[in-house]
């Protein structure tokens, strides 16, 4: 692992008046070995503690399912040129209800990135979870829908054209590798009817559960979110499918998935103008088995023994894939949840 800057007592030292780094505590390592999360005990200063990211790309990438190369290396140094991006100009237009880190300092240049941003521990965001009671899953889909009506229609400036990592144009390997001709045929017409959609916001990209970090106690906001590498323009369906996939199984999202989306729905309208949140909703709802199709078609080239992935195609007589629309609703293994497995 590479050393922090030697410079990063003074960037600390501007941000926040810290005269000294008392403790560096390892949270994380970054995905292949691109760098590191720390959370750092200050002495003196406005900040007790803060989280820096500093991404530091290794000299031989190693992939943990062997997808390397080049491409694999590019579309990751983008994904943390976004996450700047983000931090610095989109961000602060967050409120509350959306709630991110605040951004103290950072750096960029050379393949190379620091971040130093607001602790969210110590803000009393402090739990994570993997399983989420009811009013955790209500909390997260409230961020998600606040999030999405705060960006409805501003452009990615600086960030991903088309968000999620695993939008069609960056996984061109993942497509080559699906075995379902039908599926793969599919694929690029998906993409096209996801990227259509007139109502266009900025999508988190990558909006897991353990992406999100919950209050212990009952005070607001109850739930913040991170990790922002791969945020960007498109329909937020993409997040809410993704979302769900993550924190509940199989038969949980195909028994649930109605009630969620009434209530992702619900939450989205109370925070756009009535018109515009009718509209909204009349466009996205429908794109919602389209978003768990493109997922799957994602998930079908890059691992396609991960144990999300349920049956076969020859198991549901309803498994249709059109090159113009995917026809009716889909297919039980995609209504049904197929898990994030980490980030790629």
């Amino acid at each position: 692992m590479d050393a922090l800057p030697r410079d990063l007592l003074p960037i600390l030292r501007d941000a926040t008046g810290a005269q000294a780094i008392a403790r560096s505590e390892p949270v994380q390592t970054l995905w292949s070995g691109y760098g590191q999360i720390l959370r750092l005990t200050l002495e003196g200063g406005d900040h007790e503690q803060v989280i820096v990211k500093h991404v530091a790309p290794p000299a031989v990438v190693s992939h943990p399912r062997g997808w390397g190369g080049d491409r694999g290396h590019q579309r990751k140094l983008r994904s943390y040129e976004v996450e700047h991006a983000f931090y610095r100009h989109h961000a602060p237009c967050c409120d509350p209800r959306c709630r991110v880190p605040a951004l103290l300092a950072s750096r960029g240049g050379d393949g190379r990135w620091l971040l130093v941003m607001e602790d969210l521990d110590a803000a009393g965001l402090s739990a994570r979870r993997s399983l989420l009671a009811d009013a955790e899953l209500d909390a997260c889909l409230a961020w998600l829908a606040h999030f999405h009506a705060r960006f409805l229609g501003r452009e990615p400036a600086g960030l991903w054209e088309t968000g999620t990592y695993w939008h069609l144009a960056t996984r061109p390997e993942e497509l080559a590798a699906i075995a379902d001709p039908e599926l793969r045929a599919a694929a690029p017409a998906l993409d096209a009817r996801l990227r259509a959609c007139t109502h266009q916001t900025l999508v988190h990209g990558d909006a897991k559960v353990a992406n999100f970090c919950f209050r212990e106690d009952a005070g607001e906001p109850r739930v913040a979110a991170v990790d922002f590498q791969y945020v960007g323009g498109g329909c937020g369906m993409k997040d809410v499918a993704y979302f769900l996939g993550s924190c509940l199984d199989e038969g949980e999202c195909e028994r649930r998935a109605d009630a969620l989306l009434d209530r992702y729905f619900a939450l989205l309208r109370a925070a756009l103008p009535y018109a515009i949140g009718a509209a909204v909703e009349a466009e996205w709802r429908p794109l919602y088995p389209h978003a768990w199709a493109d997922f799957h078609r994602f998930l079908a080239g890059w691992a396609p023994t991960h144990h999300k992935i349920h049956r076969t195609p020859s198991a549901s007589p309803s498994w249709r894939y059109e090159t113009s629309e995917l026809r009716g609703r889909p297919p039980r293994r995609l209504r049904a949840g197929v898990s994030p497995a980490g980030q790629p």
